[in-house]
């Protein structure tokens, strides 16, 4: 009988050892990545690495694009967008909407408030592409009085909704650079 306990002991000691060894594998996989580069002035977190850069930005087009493994399942597209000092972050969105409305089957979904390094609103939408449902979740952080940066997440409406808490975290750690 004893030798059946050790057994069992030893074995449950090997299945805890291995799934700890595991454990850690797996959050070393996890690691965020960042974006930087010298042609923009802002930073972000990719919480996976399974966001692929598509676009560079450059000096003469400093736009960024991400796709999340196929643009399908999610596309960002961050851009810089200047305003007039003191227009409210309400009309940079009535602006942008207006021109989404003419996408197929375009319906406006809710505006959230939203707080990160930079703070501002989500605006939420769906439309229809070549037959599948899409939606868009933009993000408006609002750097200063002239400047607002707008993080456009477009995919099909189901893959999209479900890396939800990673826009969200893109969007929570979008910063500016610190100027040295």
């Amino acid at each position: 009988m004893e030798n059946e306990e050790t057994t069992n002991m030893k074995s449950t000691e090997i299945l805890l050892s291995a799934g700890l060894v595991l454990l850690f594998a797996f959050s070393a996989f996890a690691q965020t990545a960042s974006f930087s580069d010298a042609s923009v002035d802002y930073t972000f977190a990719l919480p996976e690495a399974t966001w692929k850069q598509t676009v560079k930005p450059s000096t003469t087009s400093p736009n960024v694009e991400y796709v999340y493994g196929d643009r399908s399942n999610g596309r960002l597209e961050v851009r810089r967008v200047t305003i007039k000092a003191g227009d409210a972050l309400a009309d940079t969105i009535r602006g942008e909407e207006q021109r989404l409305q003419f996408q197929p089957g375009y319906v406006a979904g809710k505006e959230e408030e939203f707080k990160g390094a930079l703070n501002g609103k989500i605006f939420n939408y769906e439309y229809v592409n070549s037959g599948r449902n899409m939606s868009g979740r933009f993000y408006f952080l609002k750097a200063d009085d002239k400047t607002v940066y707008v993080l456009r997440f477009t995919g099909e409406r189901d893959k999209l909704r479900s890396v939800r808490n990673q826009t969200d975290s893109i969007a929570r750690t979008f910063s500016l650079k610190k100027v040295k």
